[in-house]
């Protein structure tokens, strides 16, 4: 069973959602249902793992910057991390690297590949799921047709 806020999104807003995976990531009840769905298949790092990146990209101190490329490291990527996103070891090895010095990119190229993961992996089966399926009906018990 999925849980997201007790606060619904609009019918229109989750008919969005399949348009395009950014409109999913976009939108906060999007992200939210989407969270929920990961969870429930026991694969949410993914999508904490872009988050974290995303909020590292922000971060304008060298110091957070710093603190935060080492824990973004820690839960995410090095071996036997507790969140540990399934990437290859070339990417892992360069991270390793690029985190001695600290840039806003160092995780970049993993990103992109957690991202393209949940876009043609998660984000289809999330569309196909109960819980997204539940919600399209509802859209369509909303309206209203005029004849």
């Amino acid at each position: 069973m999925f849980s997201i806020s007790s606060c619904r999104p609009s019918p229109e807003e989750a008919q969005l959602w399949s348009e395009a995976f950014d409109e999913l990531l976009a939108n906060k009840y999007g992200l939210a249902a989407f969270r929920a769905f990961l969870k429930s298949e026991f694969c949410e790092e993914n999508i904490e793992f872009w988050l974290a990146c995303e909020d590292f990209k922000k971060t304008k101190s060298p110091q957070k910057l710093t603190s935060k490329a080492k824990k973004i490291y820690n839960d995410f990527i090095e071996k036997e991390a507790p969140k540990e996103i399934n990437i290859d070891f070339q990417t892992k090895n360069m991270i390793a690297q690029n985190i001695q010095e600290v840039t806003h990119t160092c995780f970049s190229a993993a990103q992109k590949r957690v991202y393209s993961l949940m876009e043609n992996n998660s984000y289809p089966r999330f569309l196909e799921s109960e819980f997204y399926q539940e919600l399209c009906k509802k859209t369509c018990n909303n309206v209203i047709i005029l004849s």
